[in-house]
């Protein structure tokens, strides 16, 4: 599996489209500032068949030191995106073949 880039999805877009590739990056930029801004307003994001975004809040919990285990570390609680997937991306997720490894990122 690849990582694909906000400049490689401005690629294709403007190649699918038929539109210069700055029109493309300026959309793009601004629908993710736009999201951006409705989640730290607290707002939820509902886009029907792809998902949810939603800020909830993780609890505080003890983590260790692996070096020093012994020692409690107190991890705070603190506000976090949630992503939930919609039908159609579950359908699409649940086609594809399970790999016996996770991708790790290169």
């Amino acid at each position: 599996m690849a990582t694909i880039t906000k400049k490689e999805l401005v690629q294709k877009i403007s190649q699918a489209l038929g539109l210069h590739p700055n029109e493309v990056r300026n959309v793009i930029q601004s629908f993710l500032d736009e999201m951006t801004d409705c989640l730290a307003r607290g707002d939820r994001l509902e886009f029907r068949d792809f998902g949810v975004f939603e800020i909830v809040e993780r609890k505080q919990k003890i983590g260790r030191n692996p070096k020093n285990a012994a020692v409690p570390i107190v991890i705070p609680a603190r506000p976090a995106v949630k992503f939930t997937p919609g039908k159609k991306m579950k359908k699409v997720i649940e086609k594809l073949p399970v790999s016996s490894s996770p991708s790790k990122p290169m």
